[in-house]
């Protein structure tokens, strides 16, 4: 018998700034642990400056040199998720949800038009419309990009995820094309012009999640703590996911 969304229950890991590859293991690790009945996890984090390949991803849309690359220490990894190429680098925060989606319906395009309300609601909170755009995955304002999606899934577990830039140095993405494509991108700080509180950020994103998910906090777990704060904001939440609900494009599975 599956589960109801309202008896889902899910833990948040926050790793702070960690290497790339030790966040991808402790990913499987914890796809694993969901596989055998844990709660679901939300995993958030930032990395240093590393470039992914995902599995459309192609040589050419590197515009930099790998002499180049290995000069400013920045790595390139392939890896196993939809897409192409993403820079991730500090100030971008990494949401990785740990989620078994057979509970969900087994319906990969609307987690995927999930996770971007999630990201749309999120930035409405901070007074910025964001919006999809039509084909392409992410969450855009105007033209410019400033969440990316990608995600893998393995039995139904859902691992990878989204990347919203937050304070990000905007000019390392001049070493590649975002997405393969000739996009721009933008972050909360360039269009609010300061730097942002990630902490709130963080908050904020994970109250979002477990509304569009049906997800409850656990009460166990290191970084619970941290977090406790959402539930005294529920009305707040609230009104920021009306108000995002209103300004965000419709997306049919």
């Amino acid at each position: 018998m599956l589960q109801t969304q309202k008896d889902i229950l899910c833990e948040i890991k926050d790793d702070g700034l960690i290497d790339y590859k030790k966040a991808y293991e402790i990913q499987k690790r914890y796809v694993q642990k969901v596989q055998q009945g844990h709660p679901s996890i939300i995993y958030v984090c930032e990395h240093p400056s590393v470039l992914t390949l995902g599995r459309s991803a192609m040589a050419e849309h590197i515009l930099i040199s790998p002499e180049e690359l290995n000069e400013r220490g920045i790595e390139v990894l392939p890896i196993d998720r939809g897409g192409d190429i993403t820079l991730h680098a500090p100030g971008q925060l990494v949401i990785y949800p740990i989620l078994d989606l057979q509970v969900f319906g087994k319906d990969l395009r609307a987690y995927l038009c999930k996770l971007e309300q999630v990201a749309i609601d999120l930035l409405n909170c901070f007074g910025i419309v964001a919006h999809r755009f039509d084909g392409k995955t992410g969450v855009w304002i105007g033209r410019k990009k400033i969440v990316s999606i990608g995600i893998g899934v393995r039995r139904w577990i859902s691992y990878h995820g989204l990347a919203i830039n937050v304070n990000t140095d905007l000019a390392l993405f001049s070493m590649i094309k975002p997405c393969g494509m000739d996009v721009k991108m933008t972050s909360m700080a360039q269009i609010k012009r300061g730097i942002i509180d990630m902490n709130e950020v963080k908050k904020r994103v994970i109250s979002n999640f477990c509304q569009a998910f049906g997800l409850t906090l656990k009460e166990s777990g290191d970084d619970q703590g941290k977090f406790a704060v959402i539930e005294s904001r529920l009305s707040e939440r609230g009104l920021c996911l009306r108000e995002g609900a209103r300004h965000a494009k419709g997306c049919s599975p």
